[in-house]
């Protein structure tokens, strides 16, 4: 016999982020099966990823046909000047709006993925089979000069594929007929590889599985954290290499991209072959590798990982609570809030697509600048320079506690913050299916503080938040619902505060 209509509620719809890891089937309806160009925004909601405006204005004639800008850094010298190092185009340059070719003259560099560090008043740059490039002010104009010219170089600097700058010194490896041995430049000075404290350690006898190659470096906590592939290293004594301290290994658990290493002041955070992980985490759990923070999303990212050929990128932004982490060859990046963990340790997670970074880097004042095809991006607005951009959320399938009734949809009622005159799809589905039925929208534009409280009414968005609640009727029925909403977004973001669903329980298949 047929129920009354009942009103079922989805609160903070996708509030977990994406689980693709485990099965669909009565999986909590806090996760999203899709979650794509979103973030989970400050008030723990799906929300929209803000955009990208190109800052520089000569990119396609510096640039041509090449793929972009694929490193870059900020630096400010002593006395306060400020300087942008970019490489793309097998070139080197300064600047943001105007790039400019400060490659050194008779240096032809084959690749453009390069390291680059700030220390000690100069910035150094590293990329394998490549003499490393130093970058400075010292004579009232910045110039980029190789090591082997700089007029503090003593001894040949590494032609090493990571560097690291960190307690006092530069630190070298990854060459590409030894990537066993870690060498460090003298104290203070980072031009300096012959003589003083500068040095090396081979470590080939440490290795706890066998043979493994360097693959990044990294300093937390007072040790310096050497990844190889397949095993970790963790030196303690750091500040004076000479007698440092082999304090712990970790075997089994690697890194399999350099730039995928980032410190988040508390942590470090990497991609193995096993996904995303946690530095903090892996020691403490060294027997339980399963446990990454993504871990709901492990399979994607592991089979995404073999598919690249260019560089995967990540950066952390404070400001931003999120780990970004870019498969440049699949155009995707995963976004990693960095809020608060989920209970079992993982992170919450969204896809971003559409924007394809190369790079990306964070300026002192926390800026988030992004690396492309036309030169350098500023993350910010709700435009894709200048074009919208497409926001996807879907739920996994939602039986309501009674997984034989039939559920017969008859409305939607949506509360969403936020997207003031965007137009919205709204999608269900039964049973499994992607035959998706479609009801097209549009957000209103009536300024409203959110809950009345002037302060969610600033900031958060380029326009006064909004409280959106459209209405959708619905048809036909099934055990289990789908629902989706994709906004065309174009100026303004959304957040999905809450969907209720009014319908009709049928009988017990």
């Amino acid at each position: 016999m047929a129920q009354p209509i009942q009103n079922i509620t989805v609160s903070a719809p996708g509030f977990y982020g994406l689980n693709t890891q485990d099965s669909p089937v009565g999986l909590d309806p806090a996760f999203a099966s899709v979650a794509d160009n979103c973030v989970i925004d400050k008030q723990g909601r799906i929300g929209t990823r803000k955009g990208y405006s190109y800052v520089t204005t000569n990119g396609n004639t510096v640039l041509g046909s090449s793929r972009g800008i694929e490193a870059g850094i900020e630096f400010t010298d002593r006395s306060g000047d400020v300087f942008a190092v970019s490489a793309g185009n097998l070139k080197l340059f300064s600047g943001y709006e105007t790039l400019v070719d400060i490659t050194p003259a008779a240096y032809t560099p084959t690749g453009n993925n390069w390291k680059l560090v700030s220390f000690n008043n100069h910035i150094y740059m590293a990329q394998r089979q490549h003499v490393p490039l130093v970058g400075s002010d010292e004579s009232g104009t910045f110039v980029l000069e190789t090591h082997t010219a700089h007029t503090h170089s003593t001894g040949a600097m590494p032609q090493a594929n990571e560097i690291l700058a960190a307690y006092g010194r530069i630190w070298a490896a990854d060459i590409v007929d030894n990537k066993y041995t870690v060498y460090w430049s003298d104290l203070l000075n980072g031009s300096g590889w012959t003589g003083g404290s500068s040095g090396s350690i081979d470590l080939t006898t440490v290795w706890p599985t066998g043979f493994d190659e360097v693959v990044a470096l990294a300093a937390h906590n007072g040790f310096l954290i050497i990844f190889g592939k397949r095993s970790i290293l963790i030196y303690s004594g750091a500040e004076s290499p000479s007698s440092m301290v082999l304090a712990d290994v970790v075997a089994g658990v690697g890194c399999v991209a350099r730039d995928s290493v980032v410190a988040t002041g508390t942590d470090l955070l990497f991609l193995s072959d096993q996904g995303v992980r946690s530095f903090a985490r892996t020691i403490q759990e060294k027997s339980m590798p399963m446990r990454d923070i993504s871990r709901n999303v492990r399979s994607d990212i592991i089979e995404l990982v073999h598919q690249q050929n260019n560089a995967i990128k990540a950066v952390y932004s404070a400001n931003e609570a999120f780990y970004l982490l870019s498969f440049p060859d699949s155009n995707i990046v995963y976004c990693f809030d960095m809020r608060t963990p989920l209970q079992d340790g993982s992170h919450r997670v969204t896809t971003w697509t559409g924007m394809n970074p190369l790079n990306f880097h964070v300026t002192l004042d926390a800026l988030l600048y992004i690396g492309g095809t036309d030169g350098i991006a500023l993350y910010t607005g709700f435009r894709d320079n200048g074009i919208s951009y497409q926001q996807r959320y879907f739920s996994n399938p939602l039986d309501f506690g009674t997984s034989t009734n039939l559920k017969f949809l008859k409305k939607f009622n949506l509360t969403v913050v936020g997207g003031g005159g965007t137009q919205a799809t709204l999608n269900w589905g039964y049973d499994y299916s992607t035959d998706y039925s479609k009801q097209v929208f549009t957000f209103g534009s009536s300024a409203i503080a959110e809950y009345g409280v002037s302060e969610y009414g600033i900031g958060e968005y380029t326009a006064s938040v909004l409280i959106n609640t459209p209405k959708v009727n619905a048809s036909g029925s099934g055990t289990v619902v789908t629902v989706g909403i994709e906004a065309q977004i174009d100026g303004a973001g959304v957040s999905i505060q809450k969907i209720d669903i009014h319908a009709l329980l049928g009988r017990t298949i």
